[in-house]
């Protein structure tokens, strides 16, 4: 039993090793040059340099984002800027349903896993925080806050993004 226990022990550190890298709360260091840009569904890693548009979006700890509903255009590189008004810890998540499902489930298992994607950001109390993502396809995304207890309280937005008119 003890050669179990040693076993799962040294599994889960190594998962949550390779999935524990710290987020900044800089909005100027919008982590995209560290991190490896990877077409998502939802889009990809944007430049700085791209940037059509800047929107400011608040989380409290009422467990909501302000505002919770955002449209783009297909193309556009969108400036997150991302203040925390609360006391809490949140992030901001972009995803779609089921990948945003799978990482909450993830997250309330190890509430204590910190990630770092290029598609997130997590912003400590009283903080302002960033991230720069590009929306390269059309469709209807989500992003939500995946802290233990956050999602599941009702701490979630939509996206829409339009087709690019030809």
């Amino acid at each position: 039993m003890k050669k179990y226990h040693r076993a799962l022990t040294a599994i889960l550190l190594a998962s949550a090793a390779s999935l524990s890298l710290a987020h900044g709360d800089d909005p100027k260091s919008h982590k995209t040059a560290a991190a490896t840009k990877q077409q998502k569904e939802w889009g990809i890693a944007g430049d700085a340099k791209s940037v059509t548009r800047t929107v400011t979006l608040t989380m409290d700890d009422n467990m909501r984002f302000t505002p919770d509903k955002l449209s783009f255009k297909q193309g556009e590189t969108i400036r997150f800027v991302i203040r925390n008004k609360g006391k809490l810890l949140h992030e901001l998540v972009i995803g779609t349903q089921k990948e945003l499902d799978e990482h909450a489930a993830m997250m309330l298992k190890f509430p204590a896993m910190e990630h770092d994607e290029p598609y997130m950001a997590h912003v400590r109390a009283g903080k302002t925080g960033g991230l720069i993502w590009t929306f390269n396809r059309p469709g209807e995304f989500d992003f939500a806050c995946l802290i233990a207890g956050h999602y599941q309280a009702g701490m979630v937005g939509k996206i829409s993004v339009a087709a690019a008119s030809r």
